[in-house]
């Protein structure tokens, strides 16, 4: 297996986990969701939000850094990431999807010699950065794995089983 082809089996593995997590999350309460708990952000529902604009801010920065007539990619600076894109859970659910389409897009399309290049941006505090490809892309699978074991956990503090979020469960159910 070459790297395109380890990073197009994560961004499937992240649709498929995503879509487990929201239909579980589907099951509670709207006041359920936005319950103060102990993790990032502080809610299921701030937590879900945060990983959707996790994933717009990181997806911007690879589509920028692979089109050509924007060299450096993109270098602006992003919002705050306890940004909340959506109120309303259906909304955030569809928006959900359809970033993970882009994202199995994207990675569909990435061929070895993208993940050697390097690309720069600047993050929400201001400050520039040059990345390696291949780290970025880690990073960008990683942090989401990160997060949704947080939800994971406050789900586990409802009424809602969490549901198995494995990869090897979800590449070879």
């Amino acid at each position: 297996m070459n790297l395109a082809e380890h990073f197009q089996i994560l961004a499937r593995y992240n649709r498929v986990a995503n879509e487990r997590l929201y239909e579980a999350c589907a099951q509670l309460s709207d006041e359920e969701r936005r319950r103060q708990r102990a993790g990032s952000f502080g809610s299921i529902h701030a937590l879900l939000n945060h990983l959707l604009l996790g994933d717009r801010i990181w997806m911007t920065r690879f589509v920028a850094a692979s089109d050509a007539s924007r060299p450096g990619g993109a270098g602006r600076m992003t919002p705050p990431l306890d940004t909340i894109l959506f109120e309303n859970f259906d909304d955030l659910r569809r928006a959900r999807a359809a970033k993970d389409a882009s994202i199995e897009t994207f990675f569909s399309n990435l061929h070895d010699d993208a993940c050697a290049q390097s690309f720069a941006y600047i993050n929400n505090q201001g400050k520039h950065y040059v990345e390696p490809a291949l780290v970025a892309f880690s990073h960008f699978f990683n942090h989401q794995t990160h997060h949704r074991g947080q939800i994971h956990v406050m789900l586990s503090q409802t009424a809602v089983a969490p549901p198995s979020l494995d990869l090897h469960r979800i590449i070879n159910p």
